[in-house]
């Protein structure tokens, strides 16, 4: 099974930018599909973007669609969401996650598609 270590976040305003990385161990990273989901104070844990394996192909939330980006480094084994033009609303604990089988990008936007997930790291957006 893949560990994930999530970095970044923290506390930042409305407008501003954050990038969170989330590095993978135990496992041959390119492999392995990966996505971000997030979690609000007491809202269910929702999808935000996915990844495939190559990086080629990519799936966004309508909600973050234009101002936040996912992307691998394989050579890194690390996955980024690259996160733009901030809203209050994306305040979340945001989680990065791992499916070993991959075949359909815009097919896993579950949480229960994925096998492993990191510790989750806060992001709030004040404005």
């Amino acid at each position: 099974q893949v560990q994930l270590v999530q970095s970044g976040g923290g506390l930042v305003q409305a407008g501003d930018s954050l990038r969170l990385s989330c590095a993978a161990s135990g496992v041959t990273f390119n492999y392995y599909g990966m996505a971000w989901f997030r979690q609000a104070p007491g809202k269910e844990r929702e999808f935000v973007a996915a990844v495939s394996w190559s990086g080629g192909d990519t799936r966004y939330s309508e909600f973050v669609k234009g101002r936040f980006t996912i992307s691998r480094d394989n050579a890194k084994s690390t996955v980024y969401l690259q996160m733009d033009a901030l809203k209050p609303e994306d305040t979340a604990v945001y989680y990065c996650a791992a499916r070993r089988v991959w075949v359909d990008t815009a097919a896993y936007d579950s949480l229960h598609d994925y096998d492993s997930w990191g510790q989750g790291t806060q992001v709030t957006v004040s404005s």
